[in-house]
């Protein structure tokens, strides 16, 4: 299995059409460059990024979690099979391996390997966690339970895989990866739409097929799940896929529940001009690929945006490439964000805050980095973190100008 090269932000490439058009969520080290871009400083006061964890650096990290037991743990996934846990403490040494599995993880491409991670909502009694990741021979998604060693929490037992799901994938990219618990407590799965580029296959707006889509399953009701009865195909006599709960999705790097108002949010990578930001509903198409955000697609004039659910917000790639989704934040240490979903750009390392009021958005850049940020997490406390590909972990926070 190649190494991967350490990424540099898009920012500080030349702006040549192969860095502008093949970069989308996991891309190739940017214009060939071998180092690990440094955070800039950050200003003395306002919104800026701490690192709470100075001790450690993890490996092209790729998704935050906590286990909701009320141990106060942190789990950091990094891509090629590992997943880590420590205390959330900044004076915390070192991380243990909670559960290695590259022994399993297919990550040769730039987009494959170990996702996703979700704890099940009575993880401190059953044990219970969930990963998903892609496979080799044939290529695939996995999605797989495995339970956590009953002598020690901060161990996984490896030979516990029970595998829930898996869905072929065609290509390499546009694997989607990650799964969350909603507040019905059924698992989501997003899946991205097969990959290569355009939707060659037409599966974003085929839901006979599962790709393009997120899903949406009982993991404790079925062997190995079973099918929620108000998912929105059920029953159907078209032959589409009853775990579909939306479709017409490319590539939903990273979505999240927020959790006062239940609303589901996504971020869908674009293909060559806009990046996307969802409030996904049961049942809807997001328009994959017959429109690329707000704008048609296939054809590149005159498409029928009738029956489509356009995004709540866009932008072009003046301003980024490959959009990282995030929160509704609602911690304590940067008030100026409270209600707002917070997002990045992993192409420019731009952080942008969105405030929805059921109709419109409203959208301001809160930072603009040179940081490669691979996805968001919060922790016990509700306050929100970003990863980065330098293999740091950063803290939201604010300061206060002195009176």
């Amino acid at each position: 299995m190649p190494l991967h090269n350490p990424i540099r932000p898009f920012v500080l490439c030349s702006r040549l059409p192969i860095c502008f058009l093949l970069l989308s969520f996991l891309a190739a080290s940017a214009c060939g460059q071998d180092e690990i871009a440094e955070p800039e400083p950050v200003p003395e006061e306002g919104l800026r990024l701490e690192e709470p964890f100075p001790n450690f650096r993890f490996t092209r990290p790729v998704d935050f979690q906590i286990p909701g037991d009320g141990s106060d743990r942190l789990f950091v996934v990094e891509q090629a099979g590992v997943i880590n846990v420590f205390e959330n403490r900044s004076d915390i040494g070192s991380a243990d391996t909670f559960l290695d599995i590259t022994d399993r993880v297919r990550d040769q491409g730039n987009e494959e390997g170990l996702l996703g991670l979700a704890f099940h909502p009575e993880f401190a009694t059953n044990g219970y966690f969930f990963v998903d990741y892609t496979a080799s021979d044939p290529r695939r998604t996995v999605v797989a339970r495995y339970s956590v060693d009953p002598n020690d929490p901060d161990r996984a037992l490896p030979r516990s895989e029970t595998v829930i799901l898996e869905v072929a994938q065609p290509y390499g990219n546009h694997n989607a990866g990650q799964i969350v618990f909603g507040p019905d407590g059924y698992l989501y799965v997003t899946l991205g739409d097969g990959g290569s580029g355009g939707d060659p296959r037409d599966n974003s707006e085929d839901p006979t097929t599962l790709l393009g889509s997120i899903l949406r399953i009982d993991v404790d009701g079925g062997s190995p799940y079973a099918i929620p009865p108000d998912n929105p195909f059920v029953g159907n006599t078209e032959g589409y896929r009853e775990e579909i709960y939306a479709y017409g999705l490319r590539n939903p790097w990273r979505i999240s529940f927020d959790p006062p108002t239940g609303q589901l949010w996504a971020a869908d990578v674009g293909q060559n001009l806009y990046e996307e930001v969802h409030i996904i509903e049961a049942g809807g198409n997001y328009g994959w690929d017959v429109m690329e955000g707000l704008h048609c697609y296939e054809p590149d004039t005159g498409c029928d945006p009738e029956g489509l659910i356009l995004p709540v917000w866009e932008y072009s790639h003046d301003l980024g490439i490959s959009i990282t989704g995030g929160f509704v934040y609602h911690g304590d240490l940067a008030p100026s964000l409270a209600g707002r979903y917070v997002f990045a750009d992993y192409g420019t390392g731009r952080i942008w805050a969105l405030a929805w009021d059921g109709a419109e958005a409203q959208v301001e850049e809160i930072m603009n980095t040179n940081l490669a940020i691979s996805s968001f997490g919060v922790d016990a406390q509700q306050e929100l973190y970003a990863l980065a590909f330098n293999g740091r972990i950063y803290r939201f926070t604010e300061q206060s100008p002195d009176p």
